[in-house]
């Protein structure tokens, strides 16, 4: 299923893409926009993964973009399993009391025992 990359809601088009000056009914972001494309990727150059591109500055704008193809909200992107693994990682440090360490009682126990 096609999503708005704000709101998430459906796209329910009669056509296989939305227009260039379409708009979500739910958050009125623009549809045909490089954040709603199969080929965004913010870790490439010009942040799409078809190198010969023009250059977007407004990537939730309408774009004239013709190499766009709306995602499918069903497939995982890179950038949604980025996002869990540091999720993950940040849940480790700071907010996951079972895999965070246990606080130093005192001087001795934090420098592991040595003695003077």
């Amino acid at each position: 299923m096609k999503r708005c990359h704000k709101c998430g809601r459906f796209w329910a088009g009669e056509k296989r893409q939305p227009g260039v000056k379409e708009y979500c009914e739910g958050c009125s972001a623009y549809l045909h926009s490089c954040l709603n494309c199969r080929f965004h990727d913010s870790r490439v150059h010009n942040h799409c993964r078809i190198p010969n591109t023009e250059w977007v500055g407004d990537r939730a704008g309408a774009n004239f973009c013709d190499e766009f193809e709306f995602a499918d909200s069903e497939a995982c992107s890179p950038e949604a399993v980025e996002h869990d693994q540091a999720r993950q990682a940040f849940g480790a440090l700071f907010g996951n009391e079972e895999a965070a360490p246990k606080p130093a009682r005192s001087l001795d126990d934090l420098l592991g025992g040595a003695k003077r």
